[in-house]
């Protein structure tokens, strides 16, 4: 049963057909270079009503500087709605029909809010009435008009193959893969370029173990070179077993992950997708953060990092040369941690012992540590040598809030004993953390102690939010005023 039966005619031929060598679409601009459309269209329409009235009306052309200021009030917020509902997005805007109820019912009530907003800025004495009334029927057409240019467009480079989904991967039994035509890849991707990954077929179940376990090592390395943000599923969901390996092993990796209707689901229940909405599936893992979510929480990290490093500039110079006079050794402490997706980096601190492990084997410091330095235990203790991870913030490897990292021997530890540790790389690595704030700082010596900070890193994880970070930021003060368990 075909998942996207109503595409149009043109489309199927095409898609059927061996894929051309078109002009490759960069996905990521698709929605910018749509929204930056619908606003030309906007303004240039708020231009062209007002000089048309005027014509019209004999009336001499004023001063087009406010038409310009309420095409891009008007734009501004008409473009804020309909991207809230995923109308500049893939598949969406690559689907035949265009939304004319949508469109209008949008362009009508922004109108009412421009009006409302000149109402109460006093702002009618500078702009015609008369204007703005030829400009609110005038600009509909347009977005009309442009939406099927582009539908058209789009529509075209996705048959030929100028459109490749790199953000997306499928993953799934070879039977029901092969069950997914190019019509129903076109309905969940609006492409039918799409990385597939194909579960083994082996009927000895170690060896399909043993295969499946190294698909899954692609799949996390194509993800992560790609930055995906989408995984869907396509197995039997009767196969109970292969379920629970898929969602165990997608854990490691932080996006969403829905499970389509096998071929039997859809079988029984004459399934068909409309080309206008979303095919129904099943959400077995949600992404962590939204883009907005991250854009928000990646402006913090460089303003507040880049005034940090500002104002504390002199401190890391003083604490550079405290150490170089205090013991042998680099000023320095570099050592790999796993961040954001599992990718390793290097991460920065001050060097507070004579020893600077880096391996398969780290050992915790403790209390009255003695491969701790002098001038290292009071770094330790007031968390200066932690400081220069101000830099890895702002290389985007970490973020000023978040779970704290852990050196890659003891990550890989962690990782055997406790089930759900790797959604901790769900979210950058952070200088400071919810676990941190709420005791649960330096060593872990016991399997209770690293559960409980894993409890509290996925709870912040679950339950992000900008006045969080706010909140974490602040607490952050007064805990490292306690000094507790900082040695």
């Amino acid at each position: 049963m075909s998942i996207g039966s109503d595409f149009h005619e043109e489309s199927r031929k095409v898609v059927d057909q061996a894929q051309g060598q078109g002009p490759l679409w960069s996905l990521d601009l698709i929605p910018y270079v749509l929204s930056t459309l619908d606003a030309f269209v906007i303004i240039l329409s708020c231009i062209a009503g007002g000089i048309g009235y005027h014509l019209v009306t004999g009336i001499p052309i004023p001063n087009l500087l406010p038409c310009c200021a309420v095409g891009l009030m008007a734009s501004f917020i008409y473009i804020l709605r309909m991207s809230g509902i995923g109308y500049y997005d893939l598949p969406d805007s690559a689907k035949p029909g265009t939304e004319i109820t949508q469109i209008l019912l949008c362009w009508f009530s922004t109108g009412i809010l421009l009006a409302f907003f000149a109402f109460l800025l006093k702002i009618g004495e500078n702009y015609s009435r008369g204007a703005f009334v030829t400009f609110y029927f005038v600009a509909p057409v347009g977005l009309l008009a442009l939406r099927k240019f582009t539908k058209a467009n789009l529509a075209s480079a996705v048959t030929s193959g100028g459109i490749r989904r790199l953000d997306a991967v499928l993953v799934g039994d070879h039977r029901e893969l092969a069950a997914l035509g190019p019509r129903d890849r076109l309905a969940l991707f609006g492409a039918t370029d799409v990385k597939e990954f194909r579960l083994s077929g082996d009927s000895d179940p170690g060896e399909r173990l043993v295969a499946d376990k190294k698909l899954f090592r692609a799949v996390g390395d194509f993800i992560r070179r790609n930055n995906c943000r989408e995984v869907l599923l396509v197995l039997p969901w009767n196969d109970d077993v292969r379920i629970d390996f898929v969602r165990e092993h997608l854990k490691r990796l932080p996006v969403s992950a829905r499970l389509l209707p096998d071929l039997h689901v859809r079988s029984l229940s004459n399934f068909v997708s409309s080309a206008r909405q979303r095919v129904l599936a099943v959400e077995v893992q949600r992404a962590p953060l939204s883009s907005a979510e991250r854009f928000v929480k990646r402006a913090m990290d460089v303003l507040i990092a880049g005034i940090a490093l500002s104002l504390l500039f002199p401190i890391l110079i003083l604490t550079g040369i405290a150490i170089k006079l205090d013991s042998e050794g680099p000023v320095i402490f570099r050592q790999r941690r796993k961040g954001f997706n599992g990718k390793e980096f290097v991460m920065l601190k001050f060097r507070t012992m004579k020893v600077q492990e880096d391996g398969l084997v780290v050992v915790q410091a403790t209390r009255q540590d003695p491969r701790v330095t002098s001038i290292g235990r009071f770094l330790r203790a007031a968390s200066i040598d932690e400081l220069p991870q101000l830099f890895n913030v702002l290389k985007g490897e970490m973020s000023l809030i978040g779970p704290r990292p852990h050196a890659l021997a003891h990550d890989s530890y962690f990782e055997k004993i406790l089930e759900d540790y790797a959604f901790r790389h769900h979210v950058k690595p952070g200088l400071t953390g919810w676990a941190q704030c709420n005791g649960s700082r330096g060593a872990t010596p016991t399997v209770e102690a690293i559960a409980e900070r894993v409890r509290l890193d996925l709870w912040y994880v679950n339950n992000w939010s900008l006045w969080l970070d706010i909140h974490i930021l602040i607490k952050t003060f007064f805990e490292v005023a306690r000094k507790r368990n900082a040695y």
